[in-house]
């Protein structure tokens, strides 16, 4: 499970698949309303509270974005809150991230620059491939045929950059424009260095 602030009263749950079936749920049992469901959230607001040091009070919104093969996106939005002057949401907050068996890791960026930061990042890990599309106004980065043991390490440099796409891939394959196949990363980085 990873933890990110996105604005003041904003925090981001990515969950993977791994991290929902080792709390014995599936994705069905979000849209079930569950009482694992329940535990599972609440459980999450009190981990996001210790880590950032916020007292969550008042009316919570949730969004929830399931992706494929990647897990879910919580996106959750608290209408008041209590914190601390001196303790400000910065960065993330690592813990524990699995993502295991996946074919493919699809992430949405909002400009090109996220990318070519990113594809010199990946670069410098001896990371290539990757094919690129654009699809309304954003532009969509698919890496696929990735080794088991940096799975993970490539994940948290995506999500660095970017976010998890709800998108499939043969949605982009339908109504996307493709820009560069299949070595994304190495011809960015040879175009934007």
């Amino acid at each position: 499970m990873r933890l990110e602030r996105l604005t003041v009263n904003k925090i981001k749950i990515f969950l993977t698949s791994d991290d929902l079936m080792e709390r014995g749920l599936s994705k069905d049992d979000i849209w079930k309303d569950s009482i694992k469901w329940h535990q599972l959230f609440h459980d999450m607001l009190e981990e996001a509270s210790e880590e950032f040091d916020v007292e969550i009070q008042g009316s919570v919104a949730v969004e929830i974005f399931s992706l494929q093969a990647q897990g879910m996106i919580m996106i959750i939005t608290v209408d008041d809150y209590i914190e601390d002057e001196e303790v400000l949401f910065d960065g993330f907050v690592e813990m524990q991230v699995r993502v295991e068996g996946c074919e493919n890791l699809l992430y949405q960026f909002e400009s090109i620059e996220d990318i070519i930061a990113l594809s010199h990042r990946l670069f410098a890990l001896n990371v290539s491939g990757g094919s690129l599309y654009s699809y309304n106004n954003r532009y969509y980065l698919n890496m696929n045929n990735i080794e088991n043991s940096v799975v993970e390490k490539i994940a948290a440099f995506l999500s660095e950059y970017g976010n998890p796409s709800i998108l499939s891939t043969h949605v982009l394959e339908e109504y996307g424009k493709r820009i560069i196949e299949d070595k994304a990363v190495e011809t960015i980085r040879k175009y934007f260095k």
